[in-house]
């Protein structure tokens, strides 16, 4: 996990974020570790904690000093802005892809995450005690919309935000974001982006093919407004369109593998948390495929997992 975070770093990512900066920690060495703390989810304090107690851990990233949880804190508000959330999305599709620049079909959505860490089971009991103290309702949710390649569930484009509001207005946003890493042949979306604008946005502006059904709005026998919804009504291709349950997939992967609810109290911490969130299923990605999925029976050292270096035979032969 570390070492893949690093190789994602150094491809998007200046070493220091400034000339004149102390130089005591590379911005490579920082994000790692923050993708290492929604890893082995837990907190800023957590997974300093983890570092002082795995030397090895310090050893493969490189580090001096172990950092203090609050230089990570810090860290994620210079890593985590839009502008570095981009080149680093950018640098796991090309190590994901290579030089593959199309899929065949993509899938969006969105999801709402948690706010807190108390179970749902603990609020509705709450939320039925008699006493007006002890009610807690909630009003909003931290909400992120992304979009995937249904084959390899890696994320194309993701966007932070609040809940709740409705996803038609960042459809948008959200594919050509996407587009600008990875052109897509088709894609496939819930009744929550009907819009005849998307459609064209979509197919005449970028010449991809959208499967969405027409049931935005009350329910009618007329016909869909639009030339598009029109053409959703008498030729759906339901086939297709099944392949939208692979964006659920990976926001159940999201919520398994690292946590269903955000940390960070305001609403710029929680987007931060949204947008790492995504950076490490992606980089989590790139794991399985290395290692779980590579062709052939070569072994492949630790320090060399994303470098393309090979151990020999005897090498392989050891226990790990």
């Amino acid at each position: 996990m570390v070492l893949a975070a690093l190789d994602t770093a150094r491809r998007s990512l200046p070493e220091y974020a400034h000339k004149q900066s102390p130089k005591k920690f590379t911005q490579h060495q920082l994000f790692a570790c923050l993708a290492l703390k929604n890893f082995l989810r837990t907190d800023y304090r957590g997974v300093v904690a983890q570092l002082k107690d795995n030397p090895l851990l310090v050893e493969t990233l490189g580090l001096r000093h172990i950092p203090h949880y609050t230089t990570l804190q810090k860290a994620s508000r210079r890593l985590l802005v839009s502008a570095h959330v981009r080149s680093l999305l950018d640098a796991t599709a090309r190590l994901h892809f290579k030089r593959r620049r199309r899929v065949k079909r993509g899938a969006i959505d969105s999801t709402g995450i948690e706010c807190t860490s108390a179970s749902g089971y603990f609020i509705r009991r709450r939320v039925r005690s008699g006493e007006p103290w002890k009610r807690l309702v909630y009003h909003y949710f931290a909400k992120m919309g992304l979009v995937c390649d249904t084959e390899s569930h890696l994320i194309l484009a993701c966007r932070a935000g609040r809940g709740p509001r409705p996803d038609v207005d960042e459809f948008r946003p959200l594919i050509a974001d996407a587009l600008k890493r990875m052109q897509m042949a088709q894609l496939v979306a819930d009744a929550g982006y009907d819009s005849e604008a998307n459609h064209v946005f979509a197919r005449d502006d970028h010449h991809v093919r959208t499967m969405i059904p027409p049931r935005h709005g009350r329910p009618t026998v007329k016909p869909a407004r639009g030339r598009y919804r029109r053409l959703m009504q008498v030729r759906f291709d339901v086939e297709v369109y099944g392949q939208r349950s692979q964006v659920e997939t990976v926001i159940s992967m999201l919520k398994r593998r690292q946590a269903a609810f955000v940390r960070g109290k305001s609403y710029w911490s929680q987007c931060r948390d949204l947008r790492l969130m995504a950076l490490t299923h992606n980089i989590m990605i790139l794991i399985t495929c290395t290692v779980f999925y590579r062709a052939g029976r070569e072994s492949v050292s630790r320090r060399g997992l994303f470098l393309g270096e090979s151990r020999n035979r005897e090498t392989d032969s050891r226990p790990l």
